[in-house]
């Protein structure tokens, strides 16, 4: 059995696709990995607040020397990252929105990348140290990046792995539903893009 967590950053409730996707992925972990427990975090619900000057002062205050103020600023960063150390499997959702990721998960990801916790430096440079995690992002876009024109302008797949690889997350797998505006493609978009789950 694996520990898997769900991000989700979606606003679109229901209807979301990359929510389905996500979901599908997870069925696929289930059925591989019988007895799978699921956390879910919704980030659009369950808000991180946008870095201020208290969290960044919390961040680097020693946890011995931290005021109850610090703690409770640190407080949604130090249970995120707890969530990852605990699972096995993250699976991402993450809609592109204006060739980007949703401003919910960018304030995840300002949460749980924090130097001495999951990323430190030497005198080789950065290492990340979030080990033995498997990651699969569900990604939708209402175009096709995938390949074609509009590859260039995703900045969703390379962001989130280059951010998540910073942190030791290293083993990436995106799998997409693209092309949800374009008639012709929409029809069958999530279809197939279920059907492109292969776990690895």
């Amino acid at each position: 059995m694996k520990k898997i967590l769900h991000i989700i950053s979606s606003p679109r409730g229901a209807a979301s696709l990359s929510i389905k996707l996500g979901n599908a992925i997870i069925e696929k972990i289930k059925a591989e990995y019988p007895g799978s427990t699921v956390v879910e975090r919704n980030l659009v619900t369950q808000h991180f607040p946008q870095l201020e000057e208290a969290h960044i002062t919390s961040f680097f205050t020693p946890a011995e020397n931290r005021t109850p103020a610090n703690i409770e600023a640190a407080r949604h960063s130090d249970e995120a990252i707890q969530e990852i150390e605990d699972a096995d499997i993250l699976v991402i959702g993450a809609p592109l929105y204006n060739f980007s990721i949703h401003s919910s998960l960018k304030a995840w990801i300002d949460h749980i990348v924090r130097a001495g916790i999951t990323f430190k430096y030497d005198e080789n440079g950065a290492h990340g140290m979030i080990k033995g995690k498997k990651v699969y992002i569900a990604l939708s876009s209402g175009g096709v990046y995938s390949e074609g024109p509009w590859k260039p302008f995703d900045y969703v797949e390379p962001y989130l792995k280059h951010i998540l690889s910073f942190i030791g997350l290293k083993d990436i797998t995106t799998f997409r539903v693209e092309g949800t505006n374009i008639p012709g493609i929409k029809e069958t978009a999530l279809e197939n893009g279920i059907s492109s789950i292969h776990l690895n």
